[in-house]
């Protein structure tokens, strides 16, 4: 009789390690937003990664899974009820695939995955978006796009099983998935009023370096987890994505000193995402050197193209559209120009090692270009629905007042006088507020542009 599968320890800790990275990457990926944002929008773009941590998670486990990761029908989609609400505990023997690791420890990892790339939409419609309707584009477009596409690329779909494309941890399931829809969006909504006459300037920068840090180090387990195991490749992917990351730094800032005569550190946590962005579907696939290359690339060609929403009009707030779509396209393309086998323990049912060439350099582009425009059209018709009916975009008067006033009755800074009032949800209800004497005129905060700054005078 054959032995019954065993939990492998190393790898279920390791996984469960990563699983908690990724997760950590979404509260990051909220203050780099928030940091970037309009002091006036900063709690609603919060909101909008943290509303992604609850809806989506709770998507995943009752459809979501089944639909990415189920048996594949049709290289669709796939086996709906095989893992539907998980229906009851899994059994000890219940492991993924040969790697010894629990089938929950797994689905849990990849909803870290579906959360994130949800939630990367929200920054290129800051300022001006319902969070209802928010909400109800995020539960549509996981369920219609995410879901399926993760199925297309990893679960056995016509993608990676039947293409062959290439893709380790994400730059087409994730960024490139995610850019299309946010470009999508963004033309549905419209530009934000004043756009571009009026300076939106980032309100926090430091917050923006915070967020960029926690986005680097949970980055580690979303690109070397996706190995699932610890063996080398996990060892080549975890040092792929620190090189590349960090030359894409110095590409970006090369950028900003030639055009603009000096670096910023905005600019330097951009280009940290964008090396990110490029080296998550290549970072198995690459030896180190072409991990470096992919990083300066990246960093300068993301450094100019978040300069195209000016030429072409689009008001993509956060550069989704030039940070991740075009990000995730360049790392997507590197496994065909720069692919090698003698770094990845991968190889194929027949043997043979993946690498790169002319043949794989247009089944990555193809694969590219599928979910671009897949993405983008279910996007652009979801979003054009929900403004229809209920509404997507708020009302100008709501727009000048602030979004996270007019959204959520709530401001992220409180520069009036201390009264000593409670704090938390009494303050908000009013609860334990004394009687507001006579105002001093002196004691008024001055008014603010909206981005931080103080008005002259």
């Amino acid at each position: 009789m054959p032995e019954a599968p065993t939990i492998d320890t190393g790898n279920t800790a390791w996984l469960l390690v990563s699983t908690a990275l990724v997760l950590l990457m979404t509260p990051g990926l909220a203050l780099f937003y928030g940091g970037l944002n309009r002091s006036k929008g900063v709690l609603n773009m919060i909101m909008m990664s943290f509303s992604a941590m609850g809806l989506v998670s709770v998507l995943w486990l009752f459809y979501g899974f089944s639909i990415a990761f189920g048996a594949d029908q049709g290289g669709v989609i796939g086996d709906v009820g095989q893992y539907l609400g998980t229906k009851t505990f899994m059994a000890e023997t219940d492991l993924w695939g040969e790697t010894g690791i629990p089938l929950y420890v797994f689905m849990a990892f990849q909803m870290m995955f579906a959360i994130i790339t949800v939630a990367l939409i929200s920054g290129a419609i800051s300022d001006r978006a319902k969070f209802s309707g928010w909400l109800l584009f995020a539960f549509g477009w996981a369920t219609l796009v995410y879901f399926p596409v993760a199925h297309w690329v990893w679960g056995g779909g016509f993608i990676g099983a039947g293409l062959g494309a290439l893709d380790f941890a994400g730059g087409t399931a994730v960024h490139i998935n995610a850019g299309a829809a946010a470009l999508a969006l963004v033309l549905v909504l419209g530009k934000r009023l004043g756009w571009p006459k009026e300076a939106m300037k980032p309100h926090n920068v430091p917050m923006v370096a915070l967020g960029t840090g926690l986005l680097w180090f949970g980055w580690f387990g979303f690109n070397a987890g996706s190995e699932l195991t610890a063996d080398a490749t996990t060892a080549i992917a975890f040092l792929n994505t620190q090189v590349c990351t960090a030359a894409a730094v110095l590409g970006w800032l090369v950028v900003e000193k030639i055009r603009d005569g000096r670096p910023t550190l905005v600019g330097a946590s951009s280009g940290a995402i964008a090396g990110l962005v490029a080296i998550t579907p290549a970072c198995a696939f690459v030896a180190p050197w072409a991990a470096v290359l992919l990083g300066i690339v990246a960093g300068a060609v993301c450094a100019l193209a978040v300069g195209w929403k000016y030429k072409l009009g689009y008001d993509d707030s956060l550069d989704v559209v030039g940070v991740h779509f075009v990000g995730g396209w360049i790392g997507c393309l590197w496994i065909g120009l720069f692919g090698t086998s003698s770094v990845s323990s991968l190889v194929t049912d027949e043997g043979l090692f993946y690498g790169g060439g002319v043949a794989q350099l247009g089944v990555q582009a193809l694969s590219a270009l599928i979910v671009t425009a897949y993405s983008f059209a279910v996007a652009f018709a979801l979003g054009f629905v929900i403004q229809k009916t209920i509404g997507f975009r708020i009302s100008a008067e709501d727009e000048v007042n602030g979004i996270d006033i007019t959204e959520h009755a709530e401001s992220g800074y409180d520069l009036s006088p201390s009264t000593g009032s409670a704090g938390g949800a009494f303050a908000m209800a009013g609860i334990g507020t004394p009687t507001a004497t006579t105002p001093s005129k002196a004691a008024e905060p001055a008014p603010t542009t909206g981005v931080g700054e103080k008005v002259a005078g």
